[in-house]
């Protein structure tokens, strides 16, 4: 008996943050919302964001035709883009460089979702409440902490297959980089480079390009997050429109 009494003042000590946002929430709106409305909610929102946003990415030119995440190379390329851009088709070779990293990215983006929604399936009651009453990229930032890993693996690999390809002279955009960065080293690291403060460049190539196309991601993600919170039009369901609808009310 103990035990039992023991287990239901723990649980009523972790819902106690809930239970006061379902108050607010069941107050300041004209329905009733349940704590299971709350949660699916949530969930639905998440999901549908997530989607919305890797749909958006998986498309042709879903990142190499949005200037606000289209992948550059590194700044420390740009030696390298000089002097390419110099030789006759130049600078239709970086661009292609380019465009192969970008549509690399969104060959990535068609197998993000799923990750997504294991991650929102795992949810727990406190994490949506906490999600519900937080910031406006509250669930972005859930998502971002609950899935950078898995879709770090999954793109880094389609990023440094696309580095490596060969796209002149039998070199690759990897080789011109390794090639670049250990002759500045090599300088940079010499007596004369260190009193001239010059700097070694030790930039991972597909790390970098592989951050800037999640930084990428969840961008487009927090956009749709906040498209929910602020847009009625964007609630396409009951739910979303009874859950969001409560915060309206709660806000104004």
């Amino acid at each position: 008996m103990k035990g039992r009494i023991s287990v239901l003042i723990i649980l009523m000590i972790i819902c106690a943050g809930c239970a006061e946002v379902l108050n607010l929430l069941q107050t300041s709106g004209s329905a009733t919302l349940t704590e299971a409305d709350v949660i699916n909610g949530l969930k639905e929102a998440l999901i549908a964001g997530a989607k919305n946003s890797a749909t958006k990415l998986a498309a042709e030119n879903g990142y190499y035709g949005d200037a606000l995440i289209k992948i550059p190379l590194p700044d420390e390329a740009k030696t390298i883009v000089d002097n390419i851009s110099k030789i006759p088709g130049g600078d239709k070779l970086v661009e292609d460089v380019i465009l192969r990293i970008n549509r690399a990215a969104e060959d990535a983006a068609k197998e993000a979702a799923p990750i997504f929604v294991n991650s929102v399936t795992s949810m727990s009651i406190s994490e949506a409440f906490n999600i519900l009453n937080g910031a406006d990229n509250a669930a972005t930032a859930y998502l971002r902490n609950t899935t950078y890993s898995q879709l770090y693996q999954l793109y880094k690999p389609k990023i440094q297959a696309s580095t490596e390809k060969k796209i002149i002279g039998n070199i690759s955009t990897k080789d011109s980089w390794n090639t670049l960065t250990s002759k500045w080293n090599s300088v940079a690291n010499s007596i004369a480079g260190k009193i001239a403060g010059l700097k070694p460049v030790n930039t991972d190539l597909d790390d970098f390009l592989t951050s800037k196309a999640l930084s990428g991601m969840f961008l487009k993600v927090e956009a749709e997050e906040l498209k929910i919170r602020k847009e009625v039009s964007a609630r396409v369901s009951p739910i979303l429109q009874k859950v969001f609808g409560s915060l309206d009310s709660k806000t104004n």
